[in-house]
């Protein structure tokens, strides 16, 4: 008997997803030590339990420094292996000058203004300010004398009121440019989660807001960028760098300077799709969009630093090929002949369905597979933090229960999605909120015989204070700690909730990762873990 078949167990395996939920230190700021879950905490007491890398070159980014997120933490997991990740992608390729080769680059230059849509910070989860001057160098150096920035503010995986830290060097920088003959500036932008960057098709009117102020020069009018963040930040002092309202930067007859025109260039430089998705497919689709009324829209020449969506064509054309992540869990369980249920609302569901497949959309065997979407509300996650973890947990104990699946994979976003406010209290409700949810889910499971995974993607709500130097915390000019708005780098929980006791977590393996996650799910069904593939997390125990 191989060890796969000695793995098998009987109910369903379940992999549940707390997004944005890391281990961290326990102290005041910690929402996920601070607040009521009682099932998490006796879990981590009394079941098997691992602490797994989340972030870096554990999820296929470039440096230990680089945190992780949902995306790379679900494509690792997924894929059961590391994969060099967008970042890491795009950097090489800009560095050797691979990405320049192809006809796209090429279509841009040779148009009258090259427009340049990015998130400016130094996050590098969405994008990364150094490939925005990499671009804009390399144009300069083919020729393109007129270059506009669309640049959105961040404040959401670096601090919160810290654009000006990118801001103000770049359009130094810019303005020095025209002593070579090049007019490029800063010609609008906006906080990223007020206009542009929607996901999920969650809320087209911040894509609204964004084309109309990118593409028509619709927006708070300001003579640079700089002095559009200043002012923004003196008239709401309470306003962070990622809900900045719209700003156009205009000439001295107050004219925008930078709108969009038949026939230009426009390059989206984010490496992460889910955020670009939807202004990509406002560029590019035809009478057929329904997303909103754009109006008279330009005819461009558009293209996405790598590809979005590669099964739906998104954008058509890109500086940079994705990575590929073939033979991943889906691919293994189906052809195993093995059904899977995978469940989450709006603002994850991409996450258990498109990356856990290796950036693949749509199901990969439609007769071994469902896929079920409960539809988040459109609302600031911190006024209603348990957002729909009741009815995701409604969703998937129906399929449990059923007998049907083989494999359940369930996220639950509050933790990351209410985290990313800073707003403390509401991510303690948050946790608290999942915590039920999650004792739920293990009546249920055990119930049905299964076993049951829980792990994270990624930290974020164990730390909601930034810190400064001696990882002392950070706090404003009234001594109140300056809230954190990003992901961390903490390490995340692996629990195994087994009713037989019979399964063991591996104290043998150095530093593992989420990536392992895979092999664990095909290990525990019984199917072989590919070679090449992360070990495995479990074990039986030896009277098992």
């Amino acid at each position: 008997m191989s060890q796969s078949e000695r793995s098998r167990v009987d109910g369903p395996v379940v992999l549940c997803i707390l997004d944005g939920v890391g281990i961290g230190e326990g102290g005041e700021d910690d929402a996920v030590a601070q607040a009521d879950t009682p099932v998490l905490d006796a879990l981590r007491a009394t079941c098997p339990m691992l602490a797994l890398r989340a972030h870096g070159p554990a999820v296929g980014l470039p440096s230990w420094g680089d945190m992780g997120n949902s995306e790379v933490g679900h494509n690792a997991m997924g894929a059961g292996r590391v994969v060099d990740q967008g970042a890491k992608l795009v950097g090489h390729a800009l560095a050797d000058g691979s990405a320049f080769d192809g006809d796209l680059w090429k279509d841009l230059i040779a148009c009258p203004t090259l427009h340049l849509l990015s998130m400016v910070s130094d996050g590098n989860v969405h994008a990364h300010v150094d490939h925005l001057y990499a671009l804009i160098r390399r144009a300069v150096d083919d020729g393109v004398r007129r270059i506009r920035i669309h640049a959105l503010t961040d404040g959401r995986d670096v601090g919160k009121r810290t654009a000006l830290q990118w801001f103000e060097p770049l359009e130094q920088w810019l303005a020095g440019l025209a002593d070579a003959g090049v007019d490029a500036r800063i010609a609008s932008g906006g906080g990223r989660m007020h206009l542009t960057m929607d996901r999920y098709e969650a809320d087209w009117a911040m894509v609204a807001r964004g084309w109309r102020c990118h593409v028509v020069g619709e927006g708070n009018p300001f003579p640079s960028a700089c002095d559009a963040i200043r002012a923004l930040y003196e008239a709401d002092p309470e306003v962070d760098d990622q809900w900045l309202p719209a700003f156009v930067v205009v000439d001295e007859a107050g004219e925008a300077v930078g709108t969009i025109q038949d026939g230009d260039g426009v390059l989206c430089t984010h490496f992460r799709g889910d955020r670009v998705i939807e202004i990509s497919r406002a560029f590019e689709e035809g009478d057929s969009f329904s997303g909103f009324d754009r109006g008279d829209r330009p005819q461009v020449v558009y293209g996405g630093m790598m590809p979005y969506d590669g099964d739906l064509g998104v954008p058509r054309r890109a500086l940079v090929p994705p990575p590929a992540i073939d033979r991943t869990v889906g691919h293994e369980l189906a052809d195993a002949g093995l059904r899977t249920f995978a469940c989450a609302e709006t603002q994850k569901f991409g996450h258990v369905t498109y990356f856990f497949n290796g950036n693949r959309s749509g199901r990969i065997d439609a007769a071994l597979e469902h896929y079920e979407e409960v539809t988040s509300d459109v609302r600031p996650f911190d006024e209603a933090p348990w957002m729909k973890a009741a009815e995701v947990t409604d969703a998937v104990l129906a399929a449990v229960q059923s007998g049907d699946w083989d494999h359940v994979r369930v996220n639950y976003a509050n933790g990351d999605m209410v985290g990313h406010t800073g707003d403390l209290q509401a991510t303690k409700v948050a946790m608290a909120c999942v915590d039920h949810q999650l004792g739920r889910l293990v009546r249920g499971v055990r119930k049905a015989g299964g076993v049951l995974l829980v792990t994270a993607d990624h930290g974020n709500a164990e730390q909601m204070w930034q810190r400064g130097k001696g990882d002392t915390v950070a706090r404003d000019e009234e001594g109140v700690p300056v809230p954190r708005t990003s992901h961390s780098l903490a390490l995340v929980p692996f629990v195994v909730v087994d009713p037989e006791g019979s399964i063991a977590v591996r104290h043998d393996l150095e530093d593992p990762g989420i990536a392992s996650i895979g092999g664990t799910i095909l290990d525990l069904l019984g199917v072989a873990v590919p070679t090449g593939w992360a070990p495995t997390l479990v074990r039986r125990r030896p009277e098992a």
